[in-house]
């Protein structure tokens, strides 16, 4: 159980006259790469687990969480929790604070000392609640005027919207080669136990993304899922390239038991995620477990192809056959909706610990090449184009008597 031994102090912020000029500078504040939150609680809205979905979807996660128990709000509080640690969040703005309950104040202090976030209340009243000011009593706190904390804001231009971030790639699919090579069919049986070094040591070089498309996957899956697991599972596999049964093995902390025998680095856009997976397990069993599993008592999650799917994210597709015109009579057929397919392939990594079965592509193409010296001839065009195919590579002699 994670605990932060001096969390800082609660800030009270007095605003007696609900002036909209500190709304709206409160609500100005609110940048969570810049390590900052402002929650406006849903109105009407006085139970627990309804604070812990605002305070998830001002992390841009979507709620509520359907998975759990509808009354049970401890899940999605260690959720939040679990983001707050694994993102730069250290400051929580809570907007309507004279109206908390008993209950939601408690849950609130405990977030504090779960994760050492700065919790600012602001109090659009002339007094604090009877209760409020009791249980302060027994916190560290500081109580400032609204004028001094939350200075007027500049008006928001109703004719102007505010300018987000350009999105090339958004609404769009993504075809990833790293995700041709997640089903497999592997033995999960004989798992190594050695001192796995790194990929490139092992000449694995696991398909690059562009800039861009880096860039789209990381939005996305930040905003796909709020369950830690589910995006860190499907940012790893991007990244290596690795299948279901190597995802599996993977643990909070490293336990010598492994299919794959490789490491590789984390990018810094997959880092939160994982952090965030990694998080939710110390704060709800404080031990060691797969990293992709829910530590949460769940049920209904989607299965990792429909969350990739859900994602726009899949494996490149086998082209698409040719339109036929249609008649001038004949009213055009509408289109159904496209289903993705999954191949089966091995050709990333054919190790000894590979099972031997069988590829079935469904006409999806291949991966690029995946070690060094197959990378270093394809850029000199030294591979044909149907590099990869089992049934179309030459038997061994033939390329020593090439030689």
């Amino acid at each position: 159980m994670l605990h932060c031994p001096n969390p800082p102090p609660v800030t009270v912020v007095l605003d007696p006259y609900d002036d909209v000029v500190h709304t709206r500078a409160a609500l100005a504040s609110h940048a969570p790469h810049d390590g900052r939150i402002t929650v406006h609680p849903t109105p009407g809205a006085d139970s627990v687990i309804a604070l812990a979905y605002d305070i998830l979807a001002a992390l841009g996660k979507p709620v509520p969480l359907d998975v759990h128990h509808r009354l049970d709000p401890a899940p999605a509080w260690s959720i939040a929790a679990a983001w707050i640690l694994a993102t730069p969040i250290t400051h929580l703005t809570l907007l309507r604070a004279h109206l908390l309950t008993p209950h939601r104040f408690k849950s609130l202090l405990a977030l504090r000392r779960r994760t050492g976030v700065r919790l600012v209340l602001v109090c659009h009243h002339r007094a604090m609640r009877a209760f409020l000011e009791r249980e302060l009593r027994q916190v560290e706190h500081t109580i400032a005027e609204a004028s001094a904390l939350l200075p007027e804001a500049e008006p928001p231009d109703p004719g102007r919207r505010a300018p987000g971030p350009p999105r090339p790639l958004a609404n769009r699919w993504i075809g990833l080669p790293a995700l041709t090579t997640l089903t497999v069919d592997e033995e999960p049986a004989n798992p190594c136990q050695c001192a796995a070094p790194m990929a490139a040591e092992r000449d694995f070089f696991p398909p690059v993304m562009p800039s861009l498309t880096e860039t789209e996957v990381a939005w996305r899956l930040h905003r796909a899922t709020a369950h830690p697991h589910l995006a860190a599972q499907l940012a790893t596999a991007v990244f290596t390239a690795a299948s279901t049964t190597q995802l599996d093995t993977v643990h909070v902390h490293d336990h010598g038991l492994r299919r794959g025998c490789m490491t590789h680095h984390v990018p810094a856009w997959a880092r939160p995620l994982l952090r965030a997976a990694a998080f939710l397990w110390r704060i709800e069993a404080g031990t060691n477990g797969p990293l992709f599993a829910n530590p949460l008592d769940n049920t209904g999650l989607p299965s990792r192809t429909a969350f990739a799917e859900s994602c726009k994210l899949r494996p490149p597709q086998p082209p698409r056959p040719k339109p036929r015109r249609p008649r001038k009579t004949a009213k055009p057929a509408p289109k159904p909706p496209e289903k993705t397919v999954w191949p089966v392939c091995t050709v990333h990594y054919r190790r000894p610990w590979a099972a031997p079965g069988p590829e079935r592509m469904y006409g999806c193409p291949y991966p690029p090449p995946h070690t060094q010296k197959t990378i270093d001839r394809r850029k000199k065009g030294w591979l044909p184009p149907d590099y990869g195919l089992r049934g179309l590579q030459p038997p061994r002699w033939a390329s020593e008597l090439s030689q």
